[in-house]
């Protein structure tokens, strides 16, 4: 079995992918549709999904280094065209390498990259606003080449997601807005524009003011153009697979399944096949680990900041019948008080169904890395969670679950309750208890079978291990006899009334005023 290639991991230049025998897995069919069917574009993707490799080989391709792109589709598709691997004059302007927190910090990238751009075509404009030497660059670039210019932004919106207050983000946006305007101004003088980010924010002047942007992020025939499809992932990667099986103990096809589960699920349109996180599956290759990579790499703080601000509640981020309009998924407003769509564009939900009708997308989590990763770090700001001791113990929990020991259970749940934060908002109180019980029960879905229920006529969780059903409901401020008398009354247990594993009826309820559960009761039902 080959092993042992060379695998791109946080490899984001084309040309060293290729000159140094770096695994690439050809996206330049995109590249030639966009080139010929369009010229001023938009893509917004989440962080480590390619984008930044996609803009590289762009870079090369209208530098015309057709010596790179040997053996790839786009060779193929530019075969006959006597225009093809022309040299244009290239502005490449990236955002990533620079923490945006600090005064200025905008200015000083767009400094650096104009004082790059003069040592090649002069410096007429020296003084001058920024957008005024951009302006003058574009237009002398133009003429001394003879070909209009091509503009490559990578990740626009990091100065926007970074910066240190309002008043400097404020900034960041007029300092946007004088210096993209050339975009539109200057039209004449470029062949092509492509501008990425993880967040399309709809009042920013390089949206609101260049509304000939056009933007492909929901685009069907572009829902491939980063990440790593199912085909390509079997077509390109048959080593890797069968080398991590290997490694895992398990075969090929359960190898297939694993990583689907884990990495595959995210869907950029209503009719996209779907796509891999390609940072997590070259890592899983790399290190022969189903580990949560992409998740590791920055936990989202501020998602979690603007998911409590708003109120929303956590259940429904997991629910694949929440619908959002398309308009609120492409156009993100800072001061939107819906945090969801922030969380589809930055990857932590994608897209399950489209109401045609009404078109709105149904969301959910992409896959178990995204869900369990963020569920985890979403467990401590509901639960207050001291280090010294951590009642959110998944081991421990699911070992007490798995032997049926209800007591040990009822310790854990109050532990859990007793570090609820106690807001003298009433409302904040009850969603806060009923997200705990949403957290825990989904985190436990990593090593059992659980089902969240929220509608009226249907317990509020079960959980099937393979000796065990557990049917949960959970009251609040009444009693749990009450709680225990709803699940017979209403019947939760007769789907399980041939199952012969043992049946463990818990009714539970929560006092808001002690802040503890003050009643828990089991009935055990053995089937023999």
């Amino acid at each position: 079995m080959e092993a042992g290639r060379k695998l791109p991991i946080g490899i984001q230049d084309f040309e060293s992918i290729r000159k140094e025998g770096y695994l690439y897995v050809d996206k330049t069919q995109y590249i030639y549709k966009l080139f010929h069917e369009g010229k001023p574009y938009f893509l917004s993707r989440p962080r480590r999904f390619g984008k930044s490799l996609l803009l590289s080989t762009m870079r090369a391709f209208f530098e015309g280094k057709k010596e790179l792109f040997k053996g790839l589709k786009i060779e193929e598709l530019e075969r006959d065209d006597p225009d093809a691997w022309q040299e244009y004059p290239v502005f490449y302007i990236d955002f990533n390498k620079k923490n945006f927190r600090a005064d200025s910090a905008l200015e000083q990238v767009l400094e650096a990259h104009l004082t790059e751009w003069e040592a090649v075509y002069g410096n007429e404009n020296a003084g001058a606003p920024l957008e005024m030497r951009f302006q003058c660059l574009v237009r002398k670039a133009a003429e001394t080449s003879g070909k209009n210019v091509v503009i490559l932004v990578d990740e626009y919106d990091k100065p926007l997601l970074e910066g240190a207050d309002n008043e400097m983000i404020e900034h960041n946006k007029a300092v946007f807005k004088g210096f993209f305007s050339t975009l539109k101004s200057y039209d004449r003088y470029i062949k092509f524009v492509f501008i990425t980010g993880v967040t399309k924010f709809s009042k920013v002047s390089i949206f609101s003011d260049l509304n000939q942007l056009n933007d492909i992020s929901l685009d069907n025939a572009c829902g491939g153009i980063c990440g790593i499809t199912e085909g390509e992932l079997k077509s390109n990667f048959i080593p890797e697979v069968g080398a991590l099986a290997e490694a895992q103990e398990i075969s090929t096809e359960e190898c297939y399944a694993k990583l689907g589960k884990m990495y595959d699920g995210y869907h950029f349109g209503n009719k996209t096949e779907g796509v891999y996180n390609p940072f997590s599956l070259l890592n899983a290759f790399y290190k022969k680990e189903f580990g949560m990579y992409w998740f590791a790499t920055g936990t989202p703080t501020f998602l979690i900041d603007k998911l409590k601000s708003s109120g929303f509640d956590a259940k429904q981020l997991g629910s694949d019948d929440y619908y959002e309009e398309e308009a609120s998924l492409t156009d993100y407003r800072m001061e939107s008080a819906n945090p969801v769509p922030l969380f589809y564009q930055t990857g932590y939900l994608t897209v399950k169904d489209y109401d045609k009708e009404f078109r709105s997308y149904a969301l959910g989590y992409p896959n178990e890395e995204v869900k369990y990763g963020f569920l985890k770090s979403l467990a401590p700001y509901y639960l207050c969670a001291e280090e010294e001791s951590n009642p959110m113990d998944l081991r421990s929990f699911v070992k007490d679950i798995r032997k049926g020991d209800t007591e040990a259970l009822r310790e854990r749940f109050t532990a859990l309750f007793a570090r609820l934060p106690y807001p003298s908002d009433e409302i904040v109180i009850e969603q806060n208890f009923q997200n705990v019980i949403y957290i825990v029960f989904m985190l436990l879905g990593q090593f059992t079978m659980t089902e969240i229920h929220s509608a009226k006529g249907r317990a509020d969780c079960i959980v099937e291990t393979d000796d065990y059903v557990y049917i949960f409901e959970f009251k609040r401020d009444k009693s749990a006899l009450e709680a225990l008398g709803q699940i017979e009354e209403a019947g939760y247990a007769k789907p399980y009334a041939a199952d012969k594993r043992s049946l463990l009826k818990i009714g539970v309820n929560f006092d808001s005023k002690e802040r503890t559960i003050s009643g828990w009761e089991v009935r055990k039902e053995l089937y023999l």
